[in-house]
Protein backbone atom coordinates (compact mmCIF):
# COMPACT_ATOMS: atom_id res chain seq x y z
CA UNK A 1 0.00 0.00 0.00
CA UNK A 2 1.51 3.30 -1.06
CA UNK A 3 0.80 6.57 0.72
CA UNK A 4 0.99 8.34 -2.62
CA UNK A 5 -1.55 6.09 -4.30
CA UNK A 6 -3.88 6.00 -1.31
CA UNK A 7 -3.99 9.78 -0.97
CA UNK A 8 -3.96 10.53 -4.69
CA UNK A 9 -0.62 12.38 -4.64
CA UNK A 10 2.02 12.04 -7.30
CA UNK A 11 5.70 11.87 -6.43
CA UNK A 12 6.07 15.38 -7.86
CA UNK A 13 3.23 16.76 -5.71
CA UNK A 14 4.64 15.25 -2.53
CA UNK A 15 8.14 16.46 -3.40
CA UNK A 16 6.93 20.05 -3.92
CA UNK A 17 5.02 19.96 -0.62
CA UNK A 18 8.01 18.61 1.30
CA UNK A 19 10.34 21.13 -0.33
CA UNK A 20 8.04 24.00 0.66
CA UNK A 21 8.04 22.75 4.25
CA UNK A 22 11.82 22.29 4.32
CA UNK A 23 12.52 25.78 2.94
CA UNK A 24 10.09 27.40 5.38
CA UNK A 25 11.68 25.60 8.33
CA UNK A 26 15.22 26.48 7.23
CA UNK A 27 14.42 30.16 6.77
CA UNK A 28 12.59 30.48 10.10
CA UNK A 29 15.32 28.57 11.97
CA UNK A 30 17.93 30.91 10.48
CA UNK A 31 15.87 33.95 11.49
CA UNK A 32 15.20 32.56 14.97
CA UNK A 33 18.90 31.85 15.55
CA UNK A 34 19.90 35.35 14.46
CA UNK A 35 17.33 36.99 16.75
CA UNK A 36 18.22 34.79 19.72
CA UNK A 37 21.96 35.35 19.43
CA UNK A 38 21.79 39.10 18.86
CA UNK A 39 18.76 40.04 20.99
CA UNK A 40 17.69 37.02 23.08
CA UNK A 41 14.35 37.34 21.32
CA UNK A 42 12.54 34.33 19.83
CA UNK A 43 11.00 34.76 16.39
CA UNK A 44 7.44 34.34 17.72
CA UNK A 45 8.07 37.14 20.23
CA UNK A 46 9.44 39.39 17.49
CA UNK A 47 6.37 38.68 15.39
CA UNK A 48 4.01 39.62 18.25
CA UNK A 49 5.89 42.83 18.95
CA UNK A 50 5.92 43.73 15.25
CA UNK A 51 2.18 43.08 14.81
CA UNK A 52 1.40 45.23 17.84
CA UNK A 53 3.68 48.02 16.57
CA UNK A 54 1.79 48.02 13.26
CA UNK A 55 -1.64 48.17 14.92
CA UNK A 56 -3.51 51.39 15.70
CA UNK A 57 -2.60 52.52 19.20
CA UNK A 58 -0.03 49.68 19.35
CA UNK A 59 -2.81 47.36 20.59
CA UNK A 60 -4.79 44.39 19.35
CA UNK A 61 -7.47 42.20 20.84
CA UNK A 62 -5.97 38.86 21.81
CA UNK A 63 -8.11 36.93 19.29
CA UNK A 64 -7.06 39.23 16.45
CA UNK A 65 -3.41 39.01 17.46
CA UNK A 66 -3.57 35.20 17.61
CA UNK A 67 -4.94 35.09 14.06
CA UNK A 68 -2.23 37.44 12.77
CA UNK A 69 0.69 35.57 14.31
CA UNK A 70 -0.75 32.14 13.53
CA UNK A 71 -0.83 30.92 17.12
CA UNK A 72 -3.61 29.26 19.05
CA UNK A 73 -5.24 31.42 21.70
CA UNK A 74 -3.63 29.34 24.44
CA UNK A 75 -0.22 29.54 22.75
CA UNK A 76 -0.55 33.29 22.42
CA UNK A 77 -1.63 33.60 26.06
CA UNK A 78 1.55 31.81 27.19
CA UNK A 79 3.70 33.99 24.93
CA UNK A 80 2.01 37.20 26.12
CA UNK A 81 2.58 36.04 29.73
CA UNK A 82 6.33 35.84 29.01
CA UNK A 83 6.40 39.17 27.18
CA UNK A 84 4.46 40.79 30.00
CA UNK A 85 6.97 39.49 32.58
CA UNK A 86 9.69 41.11 30.47
CA UNK A 87 7.57 44.31 30.40
CA UNK A 88 7.52 44.31 26.60
CA UNK A 89 3.73 43.94 26.42
CA UNK A 90 0.89 44.87 28.76
CA UNK A 91 -2.67 43.61 28.94
CA UNK A 92 -5.61 45.98 29.06
CA UNK A 93 -9.29 45.27 29.52
CA UNK A 94 -11.61 45.99 26.63
CA UNK A 95 -14.11 48.71 27.56
CA UNK A 96 -16.77 47.39 25.17
CA UNK A 97 -16.46 43.72 26.18
CA UNK A 98 -15.75 42.76 29.80
CA UNK A 99 -14.38 39.39 28.66
CA UNK A 100 -12.10 40.90 26.01
CA UNK A 101 -8.44 41.73 26.50
CA UNK A 102 -6.01 43.78 24.51
CA UNK A 103 -2.31 43.11 24.17
CA UNK A 104 -0.52 46.46 24.14
CA UNK A 105 3.06 47.15 23.09
CA UNK A 106 4.93 48.99 25.84
CA UNK A 107 7.65 51.55 25.25
CA UNK A 108 10.20 48.93 26.32
CA UNK A 109 8.69 46.54 23.77
CA UNK A 110 8.92 49.16 21.04
CA UNK A 111 12.59 49.76 21.93
CA UNK A 112 13.37 46.03 21.86
CA UNK A 113 11.62 45.72 18.51
CA UNK A 114 13.57 48.67 17.10
CA UNK A 115 16.83 47.06 18.24
CA UNK A 116 15.94 43.67 16.72
CA UNK A 117 14.43 45.01 13.49
CA UNK A 118 17.67 45.34 11.52
CA UNK A 119 18.67 41.79 12.51
CA UNK A 120 15.28 40.48 11.40
CA UNK A 121 15.41 42.27 8.06
CA UNK A 122 19.01 41.20 7.44
CA UNK A 123 18.02 37.62 8.25
CA UNK A 124 15.24 37.71 5.66
CA UNK A 125 17.69 39.14 3.12
CA UNK A 126 20.48 36.61 3.71
CA UNK A 127 18.34 33.58 4.50
CA UNK A 128 15.84 33.99 1.68
CA UNK A 129 15.90 36.97 -0.67
CA UNK A 130 19.59 36.79 -1.61
CA UNK A 131 19.09 33.15 -2.62
CA UNK A 132 16.57 34.05 -5.34
CA UNK A 133 17.53 34.57 -8.95
CA UNK A 134 16.28 37.27 -11.31
CA UNK A 135 12.50 37.22 -11.62
CA UNK A 136 12.00 34.54 -8.98
CA UNK A 137 10.72 36.88 -6.26
CA UNK A 138 7.83 38.06 -8.42
CA UNK A 139 6.92 34.53 -9.50
CA UNK A 140 7.06 33.18 -5.96
CA UNK A 141 5.05 36.15 -4.70
CA UNK A 142 2.36 35.56 -7.30
CA UNK A 143 2.11 31.84 -6.55
CA UNK A 144 1.99 32.34 -2.78
CA UNK A 145 -0.55 35.17 -3.03
CA UNK A 146 -2.78 32.96 -5.15
CA UNK A 147 -2.47 30.10 -2.69
CA UNK A 148 -3.19 32.40 0.23
CA UNK A 149 -6.43 33.61 -1.37
CA UNK A 150 -7.61 30.14 -2.35
CA UNK A 151 -6.70 28.52 0.98
CA UNK A 152 -8.35 31.21 3.12
CA UNK A 153 -11.23 29.92 5.27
Amino acid sequence: MSLLRDEGLTVEELTVWRTLQRVQVRVTRHLEAELLVAHDLPLASYDVLARLAEAPGRRLRMNDLAARVLLSRSGLTRLIDRLQREELVAREACASDARGLYAVLTDAGAERLAEAGPTYLKGIRTGFLDLLGPGELGRIGDVLAGLDVRAAP
